[in-house]
């Protein structure tokens, strides 16, 4: 056993936020065990700081606090076993206590039985006394031996509650201050990309107009420079507004059920012209959930994956995209495999990076942004879920997402 010192004593209890509380019922339980183990009339779990003793829990009388160097308990506390006295008169150690001589008390029989952590910290006493001489067997002190370990198993139940409310607000807070931050993040992107949506307007503006002057189609350089710089300003202005698009997504969500095999027919019927000018096609190798998430935005994560597959395909097939689903422990994980010109392994740590462009030198003409699986990974995560990227068998990448299983209950 190790003996705690006087100076931590404070510190040693705070983490239990017990002192000056309600008492625990659970405490008050063994309070009555131990005074009926012994045949005694009163019972007390007491706990001791640097000036006094606190009555956490009793039985037979009203809880109290008293100064530490009036308690009994407090010589207990730094014996190295439970204490069993008959008759406190005859102690040399607590004859002269005024629990004991009628000051405070008439303390007689006194059983204590030191309260002690897995750190080795004596917290305190579970005490049995009467006004009567008493004696007690080897099993009765082993019985109070017993409840005093339940005692420390109540108290550090209530120190790890204590301790977990405080984690779980902690981490709400860092939740509420990160919903902040990204709101405000968003925000800001969404209005930097619409004050520059409307100059940007203006020179594409411009440089149509300038691109049908006379002179400048007339003179093939001019021509042609025209022409670079408005096929510019479009891909800037794709870009903005793709960066609107994400600083609108993953934030607020309207959880419904959504029937996958449904939208994707909704969104394949929206890309058809698409599809159809590339000689694509879209196949669902199996039967597609129900699943909870917003529509819209699960829509979107759908459609920048097919549009990404017809984008960069491969020159000598036409592209296909074929969409699976399976359930995994309480998941639905999701796949969208293309064969196209696929992600190299070296890069595909970064290819959810907001601006990254992860395809290899032969897709360095195809028009993109490195907006779009920043997108999707926003979406995915506000909605729980994970994504990722893989290798579909024979050439291409395969994306996958998960979301969650359960489908709300409709109103």
């Amino acid at each position: 056993m190790t003996v705690s010192t006087f100076r931590s004593r404070a510190q040693m209890l705070e983490p239990y936020a017990i002192l000056g509380q309600p008492a625990e019922p659970d405490l008050e339980a063994i309070a009555s065990i131990a005074a009926h183990i012994c045949g005694a009339p009163t019972a007390v779990v007491n706990l001791l700081d640097d000036t006094h003793q606190h009555q956490v829990a009793a039985f037979g009388f009203a809880r109290s606090v008293c100064d530490r160097e009036d308690a009994m308990c407090a010589i207990s506390i730094n014996l190295p076993e439970p204490v069993y006295v008959p008759d406190a008169r005859l102690d040399p150690r607590w004859a002269e206590n005024p629990f004991v001589t009628g000051v405070i008390g008439d303390v007689r029989f006194y059983s204590s039985t030191q309260l002690v952590n897995a750190r080795g910290e004596v917290l305190g006493t579970l005490c049995v006394f009467d006004e009567q001489v008493r004696e007690i067997t080897r099993e009765q002190r082993t019985q109070l031996e017993l409840l005093a370990h339940q005692v420390v198993d109540v108290l550090e139940l209530r120190r790890q509650s204590f301790e977990l409310q405080a984690a779980i607000g902690q981490l709400e807070r860092a939740r509420e201050e990160l919903v902040r931050s990204n709101e405000h993040l968003a925000a800001f992107a969404g209005q930097v990309s619409h004050d520059l949506k409307n100059p940007l307007a203006s020179v594409v503006g411009y440089l149509h107009n300038l691109s049908e002057v006379g002179a400048v189609v007339a003179e093939p350089e001019a021509a042609w420079c025209t022409q670079r710089a408005l096929a510019a300003s479009q891909r800037m202005s794709d870009m903005i507004g793709h960066l609107l698009d994400y600083a609108s997504v993953g934030g607020s969500l309207t959880f419904e059920p959504v029937n996958l095999e449904q939208l994707l027919s909704d969104l394949t019927d929206d890309l058809s012209d698409a599809i159809a000018s590339v000689g694509g096609s879209i196949t669902v190798e199996d039967k597609l959930p129900t699943v909870r998430a917003d529509r819209v935005q699960l829509r979107a994560v759908l459609q920048n994956l097919i549009s990404n597959a017809l984008k960069f395909r491969r020159l000598s097939r036409a592209p296909h995209v074929a969409i699976s689903a399976a359930l995994r422990d309480g998941t639905w994980l999701i796949r969208v495999a293309d064969n196209g010109i696929g992600i190299p392994h070296d890069r595909r740590e970064q290819a959810f990076a907001l601006l990254s462009r992860v395809h290899d030198e032969s897709a360095r003409e195809i028009a993109g942004n490195g907006i779009g699986l920043a997108t999707c990974k926003r979406i995915v995560t506000a909605h729980g879920g994970e994504i990722g990227l893989a290798d579909t068998p024979g050439g291409g990448t395969t994306v996958w997402f998960t979301l969650p299983s359960e489908v709300p209950a409709l109103p």
